[in-house]
């Protein structure tokens, strides 16, 4: 009978841990869904009003299609469960993302030791439609919506699974030692890469630089973007708090809520630095870099959010914000117009928090993880620097001159977001 008895607590306890790891991954999905308004008021804060709709319609469009691409394509190649075409590099398992039955018992659960299929694809996905965000800002203001949109079809039906795939599908970079906890490279870098890729080949706004000069062009609503970068901050409590990827013991909770508190600090020491930085640099606090020196901070903490101390998470977010800036000037110097400053926040941060995973975790190489930086960094460069090249001379990336003076939201859209007052 005790025999017995404790076949039945062990079935219990098991059926509670696949439990409370879906329940993590659906609690996290959907903070990190909700990146996706972050993203969006972000955007509409920092473009000039007559652009504002055109960037709304974007991260509506790109967050359903990345949906579509991802379940048609990405999930499966982001994930090859062991069969792949090339081993380490290319999954062999295509087609269209499959959930369990309905109803389904754990013994006929896709993975008894893990969690619910559902929650997986449910998390996975959010990640890769946050990629497509980044690309977004950068390029606002003067891209062509269609375009923009096939775009993201490939970057989230594609080259974000592929390039996943070799660290979170077990690929050759997972083989090879490299760390990246919740996607400071996985995922920032790329949707960062791909932004400059696009910037460089669309070019500035008509009138950023002139005559050596660099003019300002304020976004509409500083309000709508403080608005946007604390909804991103209380998303990524999800994003790197879901990357824990179990929530079925003491040790997993305990260190759930560790990655929230370094999370946290990471993004607090962003924003201080920032604005400290440019109290001294320009004599005034300057909130769009604060705006920025927050998502830089969390952006760096998320290579390695579990290990630090929270001084440490506070140090490595904070130098997350000296990059923001120093990096946002040195891209008007080179004439890489960024709307938003996605490039610093996401690429430049990126990089800085996948080196500085060696501060903190002991199974981390320096050396592994620069060379995942760099094949990351050229893959994900010569693909969409392709798909860009090739979308530029076929169907055109860039509105016209007359266009883009009007704004998008009336050239493209024929519909303003502030009717009286877009003329700005």
């Amino acid at each position: 009978m005790v025999m017995g008895q404790d076949a039945d607590t062990a079935a219990i306890a098991t059926e509670m841990i696949w439990i409370m790891n879906t329940l993590l991954f659906l609690i996290g999905g959907f903070l990190v869904f909700f990146m996706a308004a972050g993203f969006a008021m972000l955007e509409g804060g920092l473009v000039r009003s007559k652009n504002v709709t055109m960037q709304m319609t974007k991260n509506v469009a790109l967050f359903s299609l990345a949906t579509l691409a991802y379940w048609a394509f990405g999930y499966n190649l982001m994930y090859p469960l062991g069969s792949w075409s090339v081993q380490g590099v290319l999954s062999g398992v295509f087609g269209t993302g499959v959930l369990e039955a309905v109803g389904v018992t754990l013994a006929n659960a896709d993975d008894a030791s893990y969690a619910a299929t559902g929650s997986d694809f449910f998390f996975q996905l959010m990640f890769c439609a946050a990629t497509a965000s980044i690309v977004s800002g950068a390029l606002a203001e003067r891209i062509k919506l269609w375009p923009f949109l096939f775009f993201v079809i490939l970057l989230t039906g594609i080259i974000y699974p592929i390039q996943a795939s070799w660290k979170w599908g077990g690929g050759f970079l997972d083989e090879g030692g490299f760390l990246d906890f919740a996607g400071s490279t996985v995922v920032h870098s790329v949707g960062g890469w791909a932004a400059l890729t696009g910037a460089i080949i669309l070019g500035p706004r008509i009138g950023k630089y002139k005559d050596g000069r660099v003019n300002p062009m304020p976004g509409s609503n500083l309000a709508l973007a403080t608005l946007g970068m604390f909804i991103l901050w209380l998303g990524w409590f999800g994003f790197n708090g879901g990357s824990q990827l179990a929530m079925g013991s003491v040790g997993d909770i305990a260190d759930v809520s560790r990655i929230f508190a370094n999370t946290n600090a990471g993004a607090a020491g962003g924003a201080v630095v920032a604005l400290i930085l440019t109290q001294v640099l320009y004599g005034k606090p300057d909130l769009t870099m604060i705006l920025n020196g927050a998502l830089a901070g969390l952006v760096s903490i998320t290579a390695e959010p579990l290990t630090p101390s929270l001084g440490m998470a506070s140090l490595i977010g904070g130098i997350g914000g000296v990059i923001v800036v120093f990096a946002v000037p040195l891209l008007d110097k080179f004439q890489i117009d960024d709307v938003v400053g996605a490039i610093p926040v996401h690429l430049c941060a990126g990089i800085w928090g996948t080196l500085a995973v060696v501060l903190t975790n002991s199974e981390a190489n320096l050396g592994t993880q620069i060379y995942a930086i760099l094949v990351v960094g050229f893959f994900t460069v010569t693909t969409s620097g392709a798909v860009w090249l090739i979308l530029k001379a076929t169907l055109g990336i860039r509105v016209s001159e007359e266009a883009e003076i009007t704004g998008l939201d009336v050239s493209e859209l024929g519909m303003e977001a502030y009717p009286e007052f877009s003329k700005g």
